[in-house]
């Protein structure tokens, strides 16, 4: 079926996973912008949504949205574990996370490769501003690669913006342990030279990106939540970047920052306010974007019918669940 056309009969149809409702059979529930989390003493299981996140707010839901998020994330959780321990267990279904029980560090480690997005905005404001406590070289512009990577930490907020934070300040506060802290340093440093690497090997490059860490119930660090997704990370089309930057153009965008531009440019909106409604062609050029952000990578055909034409897809991961003896 025509890709296209596949999508909008998910979208016609209403096929899309808004949220989930199953706290009543597990011990814990947390709900994130885009992951539903149920936890058992041990576990967790995360359900990934269709919901579309920008500016720290829920915007609109995208068809295939957390298969694709799901599907990546596993895909590189798979690729990094022989050099950075991770929380995952198993992946039963395109839309199913199974995942250790660990305690979250309060802080995300941003690491960037090149000056854009939020670092770029406040650059061109002041270019003596620093991103983190890091004071970035003068007359850079904008889209260009740093020097090497630098790790700008933000503060891991339960509602409400990220803030950014610097490592001195993280230390000086008692946030984090210095022998974590410097550990996760070491652990974001390896995961993003294997993603700048096979992202590069597949004629893309990985802009940016940020981890999560926690300790699990042995008292080891992992990675966890997601890694290396398109709404995680940013990722441009190499082969055009080069010439694009020359002429002064924005780079071509496999990520979430397409939405986040139409949201500032088309419709004038910050975060702040009424969310406005996204246009039908909106949602499906990004649901292509991430679809052949995922192809790309993994040199895998994305599967559409994993949604069936008849039944919505929560009544898939319902079936799964009690399968797997989550839900009777």
């Amino acid at each position: 079926m025509d890709i296209d056309k596949k999508i909008k009969e998910v979208l016609d149809k209403g096929f899309l996973i808004k949220e989930t409702n199953f706290a009543q059979q597990f011990k814990h529930y947390y709900k994130g912008k885009v992951r539903d989390n149920y936890s058992t003493d041990d576990e967790r299981v995360i359900i990934v949504s269709d919901r579309l996140s920008a500016f720290d707010r829920v915007i609109t839901l995208i068809p295939y949205k957390g298969q694709v998020l799901n599907q990546i994330a596993a895909f590189w959780f798979q690729e990094t574990s022989k050099e950075v321990p991770n929380h995952v267990i198993k992946v039963p279904d395109p839309n199913i996370m199974i995942v250790k029980e660990c305690e979250p560090i309060p802080v995300e480690m941003v690491i960037r490769g090149y000056i854009t997005g939020s670092a770029w905005r406040a650059y061109q404001k002041d270019q003596d501003v620093k991103i983190s406590g890091i004071k970035l070289p003068s007359g850079l512009k904008k889209h260009q690669e740093f020097e090497g990577p630098i790790i700008t930490p933000s503060t891991k907020a339960s509602s409400g913006h990220d803030e950014p934070i610097s490592k001195d300040e993280i230390l000086n506060q008692g946030i984090v342990e210095k022998e974590i802290y410097l550990k996760m340093e070491e652990y974001t440093k390896k995961l993003f030279s294997i993603g700048t690497d096979l992202a590069a090997r597949h004629g893309l490059i990985l802009v940016d990106t940020k981890y999560e860490f926690g300790i699990d119930r042995e008292g080891n660090l992992v990675v966890i939540d997601e890694i290396h997704t398109p709404d995680s990370s940013r990722y441009w089309m190499k082969s055009t970047y080069e010439e694009r930057f020359n002429a002064g153009m924005d780079p071509e965008i496999l990520d979430k920052e397409f939405i986040r531009d139409w949201l500032r440019i088309e419709k004038g909106f910050m975060g702040d306010g009424e969310i406005p409604p996204v246009d039908e062609d909106i949602k499906i050029s990004l649901c292509k974007r991430y679809i052949k952000n995922y192809e790309i990578l993994t040199g895998l055909d994305f599967n559409l019918s994993v949604i069936s034409p008849d039944d919505h897809p929560l009544d898939r991961i319902r079936g799964k669940l009690v399968e797997l003896g989550y839900l009777k």
